[in-house]
């Protein structure tokens, strides 16, 4: 049996996201998607770390890229390879960590809505017939994860760390995925933190955006076969 593969969701999202990745590859391996728990990044990848297999595959998207990239530094040795979808290897910018505080104080005023609507704008996703439908279906678990958790995660999406340091010495088998339409975490920033691993691979899906999981979920799928029977290969080997 092949090293379990672990999902780790982005900013306010769960494993629903990655619902077709789970179907698709729980065929041949133990899949599983486990939340952001807690309020800052130690937290998450404790988490994260005390809920896993021994040794296994990640993949998170956004802030799940993020608290990913965390957990393989504290443990290389457990994390037979990375997949990083729609994420950031820099710390945000301070016009974007400042653009976050007027969210924030929407959301704690009642308009929680309101403020996930411009955390993901339509024009974060590809123009096609269903994007009004993914933002919505992304709103919808938002919204249930509750105020606390916007608040907790758009904190530690504004301290976010810079990993760059971290991303280069990774040298395990990596995959790094991007939206062609993507304005969240554009291609060039996907290209950037390929170029960064020794052992990376980037895959830019033209009909997606900043939710490729739900927006070209066979391509997602695909990708995340082929990268993990490399992960399988070299661990065998």
């Amino acid at each position: 049996m092949s090293d379990a593969l672990v999902f780790l969701p982005g900013f306010m999202a769960d494993g629903r996201v990655f619902t077709d990745q789970i179907a698709d590859l729980s065929a041949d391996r133990a899949v599983m998607a486990m939340p952001l728990q807690g309020g800052d990044l130690d937290a998450m990848a404790t988490a994260v770390l005390a809920g896993a297999p021994p040794r296994f595959a990640l993949a998170g998207h956004d802030l799940g890229a993020t608290v990913a990239t965390e957990v393989f530094r504290r443990a290389p040795d457990r994390v037979t390879g990375l997949a990083l979808i729609c994420a950031s290897a820099q710390a945000e910018p301070p016009p974007a960590a400042a653009a976050r505080e007027p969210r924030m104080i929407k959301a704690r005023t009642g308009r929680l809505g309101e403020a996930l609507i411009e955390d993901m704008p339509t024009s974060a996703l590809f123009a096609g017939p269903n994007r009004n439908a993914i933002r919505d279906y992304w709103i919808d678990i938002a919204l249930a994860k509750g105020v606390d958790a916007y608040l907790a995660q758009s904190r530690l999406m504004q301290r976010r760390p810079d990993v760059q340091s971290i991303l280069r010495r990774a040298r395990v088998p990596a995959l790094i995925i991007g939206g062609a339409a993507d304005t969240i975490c554009p291609p060039r920033r996907q290209d950037f933190i390929a170029q960064l691993m020794p052992r990376a691979q980037v895959m830019v899906i033209e009909k997606a955006g900043h939710l490729p999981m739900l927006e070209a979920p066979m391509s997602v799928s695909r990708a995340l076969r082929n990268w993990l029977d490399t992960t399988s290969t070299l661990v065998l080997t």
